[in-house]
């Protein structure tokens, strides 16, 4: 079953790049950089509130290959990122129910997916944080463009506990080889 959501991501990685680059319509971002700015002429708000915006919206007509290229780099970083991690699952899922949960085929294949998970996190999240602060710069040049951070960055302690996991395994098979080969 992962196996086929594996291939699930990997497809709609795929479809969704070719749609993408074969679209020729606007592409829109959100931005964040006006936060807090009041709002012009106010909304009707109760006594005491006080409304403010909290993202922009900016939409791009006939953009450029490169804001192309980067509204590229927000939306498919994570599908690739789910089709690696998802892919590696399955792999171990299928040793597991091969050979069994504490063998070592399992815990390197455990330890492969967390470090996976592990570096794979944030460099998506550079990927898509630059691309989204590139293509908002690129759009309102008085934003200018910086290394920002997007996702989930908590994968990270998900990819090392999985690392942490399969290090504990493959040390409990190599305990069992030893007992086994003093019997």
């Amino acid at each position: 079953m992962t196996f086929v959501l594996a291939m699930l991501s990997g497809l709609a990685f795929l479809g969704k790049g070719f749609i993408h680059m074969a679209d020729d319509g606007d592409i829109c971002v959100r931005t964040g950089f006006w936060a807090n700015a009041t709002l012009e002429g106010g909304l009707p708000v109760g006594k005491g509130v006080e409304a403010a915006s909290s993202a922009a919206r900016l939409c791009q007509e006939g953009p450029s290959v490169g804001q192309r290229a980067a509204d590229l780099g927000i939306e498919l970083p994570w599908l690739l990122f789910g089709f690696v991690a998802l892919l590696l699952f399955s792999q171990l899922m299928n040793a597991v129910v091969r050979d069994g949960p504490f063998t070592e085929t399992a815990a390197r294949r455990l330890s492969v997916l967390g470090w996976a998970v592990t570096v794979g996190t944030p460099v998506v999240g550079l990927v898509v944080g630059w691309s989204q602060s590139w293509l908002v710069a690129s759009m309102a040049p008085i934003v200018g463009s910086g290394p920002e951070w997007a996702g989930p960055q908590v994968l990270i302690l998900a990819g090392l506990a999985a690392v942490i996991m399969g290090r504990i395994m493959r040390e409990g098979v190599r305990m069992r080889e030893d007992l086994e080969g003093t019997i």
